[in-house]
């Protein structure tokens, strides 16, 4: 449900239960344009959300992952005031989720960063070992091939590169 949240939610990548190097493992977290990340951690009970609050990044939020963190939890599992600050809340209440608490939007650090970045090339090494023998560039090379070899067209499902847009280069807009 969280993937789906962030998906809607607007972040284009989107990985679940993901380590990285701070041993932060987000059940959840999307990245929208301009690396704005979305962390989204499922509790479904309160013992598990009051042990999350011993965990080594929730005691240092600076070293946690996420511009905005939230909790997404069963309806009624906790309050608004027990969050940690800035952090939001969703809630599940017949299959929907509703946006009880909006979270701040400036919550990662810059050694938050680098653990994002840390999970995102982690992420990818693990892509790129099951795409082997081919390395991702090999295969991004692979697109380029097709497109000389069927005289500039790509084949259907394809775009070229100057169409695909990458708007996690872009400045942030604030949303």
């Amino acid at each position: 449900m969280a993937v789906r949240w962030l998906r809607r939610y607007r972040c284009g990548v989107v990985l679940s239960e993901q380590a990285c190097v701070s041993g932060e493992m987000p059940d959840a977290i999307g990245w929208k344009k301009a690396c704005h990340s979305v962390l989204v951690e499922c509790k479904l009970s309160r013992a598990d959300f009051l042990a999350d609050r011993d965990k080594h990044f929730r005691q240092n939020p600076d070293t946690g992952v996420g511009c905005e963190r939230y909790y997404l939890v069963p309806r009624g599992l906790i309050q608004t005031g027990e969050l940690p600050t800035g952090w939001g809340l969703l809630e599940v209440c017949a299959r929907e989720i509703e946006r009880v608490k909006p979270s701040a939007k400036n919550l990662r650090s810059a050694t938050g960063f680098q653990n994002e970045m840390n999970l995102l090339l982690a992420s990818l090494r693990r892509v790129e070992i099951r795409i082997e023998p081919e390395s991702i560039t090999d295969f991004l090379k692979w697109k380029n091939r097709m497109a000389e070899y069927n005289r500039g067209t790509l084949p259907e499902g394809l775009v070229a590169e100057h169409e695909e847009g990458n708007g996690f280069l872009l400045e942030t807009t604030g949303d």
